[in-house]
């Protein structure tokens, strides 16, 4: 990310404010689980259960903030999902046309639907086979879906299974590629709310469907224009004639510094049910989103990303105080390149913040801008000044230059001061080198470095010169897939170079793309945040996934 005027960021914000707001896609073929005639259609069988708070064990907080201290005495919900009590409870066949009666004694109470369902082969005329099929459901006051066992928990979520709201609806993804005869099991917790206050009456179901989707309309992707300069015919292998970007998402006020965090990684917050999923900054608004391939929806996963008064500052003066860059450690630990607070900071699994880095030599770090791990968990960051107020001229400013650090066992190395506007970075794939661009409209440049298995850098090298070119614009987000070629994000797009530095191609969605990032299962996915939309497109090659 590097420094935008308040002008064209008002630009920005006004547009995205033009913008509709997302909603879902209308489906393809609809079951009513209410109706005794519609819900036949998918076998529907519901029963319920009274569920109650009783007594329980557990320990308290031990050293390390989990349960492994002594003994205490705590509560519980009765009967639990996957507690050997579960299934032998006292469950009652209720017919679906009683979904609206009301159930439980009012007050505090809570209460357990379950249907389990067949997909049927057809509805209507509309064959089933490899659809989106999604369970909506709207209960009376708060509810939590699980499927098939499985519920969706990642930290900073709302809906998919957790709580959303007050009789907000539920939309949770079955399955995007379902096939006929395919069972499934949801278990349905409803709780009377607002729980501070208990009222009266009871818990009940307002609505609750089957929403079937034909093969990739549930992800809502729009195919859009994209603006493309074959400079090379290498660059056929990695962007082939006819490839179609998609836009994903859009309404944002400014997207910058994606990651993709695979389910694999995605265990250790809890998450399960689904292959991973998107994380991008909006430093804008000073919140990080996630964007869930399976349903096509984007929420907010971390409010406060970059900004959260520290030291005092006005974050009115702020153009862009949340965060930027985003990374994972080798661990599949989130890491945050926080622009208003100036420091990196890791998310732990049990949702607290370590910081690692915020300042160097006794000053304060400017606004660290993106970032990159080595496989032996080495972090190499950039610390531009564009996050400040006034950039070069804030008088906050207390390091004289725009660095690129080195974290390596637990110290902070300065390893490069070359550049004024330090920008994205990444490593060759066998990690020999590590290519920094830089964004400075009298030096568009990327330098290539050797790297220390100490984690200094030598002897840089220009890779790429683009300072010919008459344009504000500079180098920005910068990535390399796993043929060695280096992806930057520059005038006119992103430019494709191979391992040499010959200029492959040029291509670009509709915005400029300020950052990107491989990801998906077999990280051949290309997305790309780009001004107010996120994009993406699938190429041939895959990538670096940011670690």
């Amino acid at each position: 990310m590097r420094y935008i005027s308040p002008a064209a960021l008002l630009l920005f914000s006004l547009a995205a404010q033009a913008r509709p707001s997302q909603s879902p896609p209308l489906p393809d073929a609809v079951v009513d689980l209410r109706a005794e005639s519609s819900a036949a259609i998918a076998h529907a069988r519901w029963r319920f259960v009274e569920a109650r708070v009783v007594d329980a064990e557990n320990r308290a907080p031990g050293a390390d903030l989990k349960p492994s201290g002594a003994p205490v005495s705590t509560r519980d919900i009765s009967p639990r999902l996957g507690s050997p009590d579960f299934d032998s409870a006292a469950w009652v066949d209720i017919s679906p046309d009683s979904l609206e009666l009301r159930r439980t004694n009012g007050k505090l109470s809570f209460g357990w639907y379950r249907v389990s369902l067949t997909i049927p082969q057809t509805i209507g005329g509309f064959s089933t086979q490899g659809s989106s099929v999604v369970f909506e459901v709207t209960a009376d006051d708060y509810s939590e879906v699980w499927v098939d066992g499985r519920q969706q928990q990642i930290l900073g979520a709302s809906g998919s299974g957790v709580i959303r709201g007050w009789n907000a609806p539920q939309r949770v993804v079955i399955d995007t590629n379902t096939l006929p005869g395919a069972t499934h099991d949801i278990a349905l917790f409803v709780a009377n709310g607002p729980l501070s206050s208990p009222p009266s009456n009871y818990v009940w179901i307002r609505s609750a469907t089957l929403d079937f989707y034909k093969p990739g309309r549930l992800a809502g992707a729009q195919p859009v224009e994209s603006t493309i300069t074959r400079g090379k015919p290498a660059f056929d292998a990695i962007f082939p004639p006819g490839t179609q970007i998609e836009r994903i998402a859009d309404g944002f006020s400014f997207t910058e510094g994606p990651v993709w965090v695979p389910l694999v990684r995605d265990l250790r917050y809890g998450a399960g049910g689904s292959g991973g999923y998107l994380l991008f900054s909006d430093p804008n608004k000073n919140v990080i989103h996630r964007w869930d391939p399976s349903s096509g929806e984007a929420s907010v996963f971390r409010t406060n990303s970059g900004y959260s008064g520290l030291n005092g500052a006005n974050i009115g003066e702020y153009h862009q105080p949340g965060s930027n860059g985003l990374a994972l450690d080798p661990q599949g630990r989130l890491t945050i390149c926080e622009h208003g607070n100036r420091r990196i900071t890791r998310l732990e699994p049990n949702g607290s913040i370590t910081v690692l880095a915020d300042r160097y030599e006794g000053n304060r770090l400017n606004s660290p801008n993106d970032l990159v791990y080595r496989s032996d968990g080495t972090l190499y960051f950039t610390d531009p000044p564009y996050g400040l107020p006034h950039v070069y001229d804030d008088p906050r400013k207390e390091l004289p230059y725009s660095g690129v650090f080195c974290l390596y066992n637990g110290q902070l190395k300065l390893v490069s001061t070359d550049l004024k506007g330090p920008n994205g970075l990444a490593f060759s794939p066998d990690e020999k080198y590590l290519y920094v661009d830089n964004w400075d409209e009298q030096k568009k440049v990327i330098l290539r470095y050797e790297v220390s298995p100490s984690g200094e850098l030598s002897n840089p090298f220009v890779f790429a010169d683009l300072t010919s070119i008459q344009s504000e614009i500079c180098f920005d987000g910068l990535k390399v897939d796993s043929n060695g070629n280096v992806y930057a994000s520059g005038p006119g797009g992103i430019w494709v170079f191979d391992a040499s530095g010959q200029h492959l191609g040029t291509f670009s969605p509709p915005e400029l793309p300020a950052n990107f990032a491989f990801g998906e299962d077999d990280g051949r996915t290309l997305f790309m945040t780009a001004r107010t939309g996120v994009y993406r497109v699938r190429l041939p090659v895959s990538g670096l996934q940011t670690r």
